[in-house]
């Protein structure tokens, strides 16, 4: 339901896990790219669907959300109220990736406030310990949303460590998209053993390396996010819900 990587390999080891479907969604890449990128290694074995995790707020108090079905780009470093109307207004699906974790994600409270307009929460992410899986399940039992399962595979060996079977069959992005809206039944299973517990400890740990050595070459090196508001593709569009402070360097 949810991996930042695709290649040849990621490709393969889905097929070869048994995974019919993948949502691919990296951060900071624009939605044409994603598109074109899950075009290319989607075949009559596999099937890949673009979608944006988007960055909203700025970088101290921001919140993921992960939105299927776009049909337009929508840029981090916008508002929660911003983004949501956006998605709103393309029909996408709206769910929440890893909620209740460290300062990048919805609050339960914040879930419980937008209930009408969330689609599905995730209750399973390979990268998190146990007590942080737990959380997550207390928020979808609290607020009735139905849960997915992911990967949420930075590095390519974690693809297929956790998926979500639907008992409906998913052959199109339309198929996975009334599945979400409609809490179709499923189940959120995943891999065990050391393994497993390893691979999710090398997530955790591309997280640091995620948030020091990358985050600053991308703020401080690399010029202006490819996906903040402000950049040319997005045309000015979302000048009015852009956040005063989002880093922007060129």
């Amino acid at each position: 339901m949810h991996v930042k990587v695709l290649d040849e390999s990621v490709a393969k080891r889905a097929k070869d896990r048994g995974i019919d479907v993948l949502v691919y969604a990296p951060h900071f890449t624009r939605l044409p790219e994603i598109k074109r990128r899950a075009e290319r290694f989607s075949d009559e074995e596999l099937l890949v669907i673009p979608a944006r995790e988007v960055f909203t707020g700025d970088w101290h108090s921001r919140r993921h959300l992960l939105a299927v079905g776009l049909s337009r780009p929508v840029p981090d470093f916008i508002t929660f109220e911003g983004a949501m109307q956006e998605f709103e207004r393309q029909n996408a699906v709206v769910l929440v990736p890893h909620p209740e974790f460290a300062t990048v994600s919805l609050t339960g409270p914040e879930i419980h406030s937008n209930l009408r307009r969330l689609h599905g929460i995730e209750i399973y992410n390979a990268k998190l310990f146990p007590h942080q899986n737990g959380k997550a399940r207390t928020v979808a039992r609290e607020t009735g949303l139905s849960g997915f399962g992911s990967s949420y595979a930075h590095l390519r060996r974690t693809v297929g460590e956790a998926w979500t079977q639907f008992d409906a069959e998913i052959r199109s992005e339309t198929d996975l998209l009334e599945a979400l809206r409609d809490g179709s039944p499923r189940r959120v299973l995943r891999r065990n053993g050391a393994g497993h517990r390893l691979r999710g400890l090398a997530e955790y740990a591309h997280l640091f390396w995620e948030n020091t050595y990358e985050k600053f070459d991308r703020v401080f090196l690399s010029g202006t996010e490819p996906t903040h508001p402000t950049h040319v593709a997005y045309d000015g569009r979302f000048d009015d819900v852009t956040v005063r402070g989002a880093h922007r360097f060129s």
